[in-house]
C-alpha cells in the first residue's frame, strides 16, 4: 500500500504551505517506506508515501505529465494497466515510465472522469489539472483502499488515506460525530462515508469527486455498484467454470510486481482458492504465511497447514496468544 494526502482551495488559489502537506504524509510513513514526495502549485498541493510494487526506479510521485499540466498521487495498483496502456499508446499517448500511475494520467487525458470505468485494481487517487483547474478524487469499486476528506476553517478541502492524515492539519476540528457514535452502537462499525471525526467524510466505494475552483464542491459522483437485477440463466456447471476463470485471471493479474509476492494463507476457503491458483501460475514455491490461536476451538492453523503442504507452499506461522497485549498500543494507532 502507499498512503497519499493533500490540500486544495477550492474558492481562490490560496498558497499551500509544503510543510502542512509533509505534516500530513509524515504520519502515513508506515504505508510507505520506499520513497515519499510532495508537490504544491497555487492552491494546490499533494503529498505521497510510496511502497514500490511496479518500476521501481521510476514510478515516484506526485507524478506530473512532462507539460506539467496534470499531477497525481495515487495509492493502489492498477491491474490491467498494461491492457489500458497499448490501447493509449494506439491512441498516441508517449509513457516515459512502466508504471501504472502514468497510465492513470495518460488516462484522464484521454477520457477525464470516465477514466476509472476502464481501470481495474484497488485504487484510490488525487488528481489536479491546472487546464480545468480542478481537483479530482477517485476510489475503487470496493473501497479497497481508503479515502478521507473534509472542509475546513480556511476554505480548504484536505484529504489523506487515512483520518491521522487529516488530524495532522492543525485546522481541523477534532469534534466526535454524534451520528457516527450512534451507528458505531448499532452496527459495530462507522458505515462507509461516514466518520467519528464531525466534518471528515469517506469518499464512498465506486464514486469520484470532481472539483472545479471557483464552485462549490459537489457531492461524490457514482460510477460503479453492484448488480443483481439480472441473474444467469446457465447451468451450474457452467457456472463454475466462469468462477473459475474469473479468479484464474484475477490472481493472475495481481501477480504482476517488480518485488516477491506471499498470500496471507487463513485455512479458509476463500484464500486457499487464491493460494492454489497462485500456485498454478507461479515457477517457484508461493510464500504463505498465516496466524493460529492458543484457543483450539478458534484455531485454523492445521488447515491452513495442509494447504500449504498440498501446494508446497514456502510457509510461515504464528500462533497468538489470548493474553498477547504487547500490539495493543499498535493497533490502536493503525485503526486511528
Amino acid at each position: 500500500m502507499c498512503g497519499i494526502a493533500g490540500i486544495f482551495h477550492p474558492d481562490v488559489p490560496k498558497p499551500v504551505d509544503p510543510a502542512r502537506v509533509r505534516a500530513m504524509i509524515d504520519v502515513l510513513a508506515h504505508r510507505g517506506p520506499d520513497g515519499d514526495g510532495i508537490w504544491t502549485a497555487p492552491g494546490v498541493g499533494l503529498g505521497h508515501r510510496r511502497l514500490s510494487i511496479i518500476d521501481l526506479g521510476g514510478g515516484a510521485q506526485p507524478m506530473l505529465t512532462p507539460d506539467n499540466r496534470v499531477a497525481v498521487t495515487f495509492n493502489g495498483e492498477i491491474y490491467n494497466f498494461q491492457e489500458v496502456r497499448a490501447e493509449l499508446e494506439w491512441r498516441g499517448h508517449v509513457f516515459r515510465t512502466d508504471s501504472d500511475t502514468e497510465v492513470i494520467l495518460a488516462g484522464w487525458r484521454e477520457w477525464g472522469a470516465a477514466c476509472v470505468s476502464r481501470l481495474h485494481g484497488m485504487f484510490a487517487f488525487a488528481l489536479y489539472d491546472a487546464n480545468a483547474d480542478a481537483l479530482f478524487l477517485a476510489r475503487d469499486r470496493l473501497g479497497v483502499k481508503p479515502l478521507h476528506y473534509a472542509e475546513i476553517s480556511d476554505g480548504a478541502l484536505i484529504f489523506a488515506s487515512e483520518l491521522k492524515g487529516l488530524l495532522a492539519h492543525p485546522m481541523l476540528r477534532r469534534t466526535p460525530s454524534p451520528q457516527a457514535v450512534e451507528d458505531y452502537l448499532a452496527f459495530g462499525y462507522v458505515p462507509d462515508d461516514a466518520c467519528i471525526v464531525a466534518g471528515v467524510k469517506k469518499l464512498p466505494a465506486g464514486h469520484t469527486l470532481l472539483i472545479h475552483r471557483g464552485r462549490p464542491v459537489p457531492q461524490p459522483s457514482q460510477y460503479w455498484d453492484v448488480d443483481f437485477g439480472n441473474p444467469s440463466g446457465e447451468r451450474q456447471s457452467v457456472l463454475q467454470e466462469q468462477l473459475t476463470g474469473h479468479m484464474r485471471d484475477a490472481v493472475r493479474s495481481r501477480m504482476v510486481a517488480d518485488v516477491p509476492l506471499g498470500a496471507f494463507l487463513s485455512g479458509g476457503v476463500d484464500s486457499s482458492a487464491v493460494v492454489a491458483f497462485m500456485a498454478e501460475a507461479s515457477r517457484s514455491a508461493v510464500e504463505t504465511c498465516s496466524i493460529g490461536f492458543d484457543e483450539p476451538d478458534l484455531d485454523e492453523a492445521r488447515y491452513a497447514a495442509l494447504v500449504a503442504e498440498r501446494f508446497a507452499t514456502s510457509h510461515r506461522a504464528r500462533i497468538v496468544a489470548s493474553d498477547d497485549f504487547d500490539l495493543i498500543g499498535t493497533l490502536v494507532d493503525a485503526f486511528d
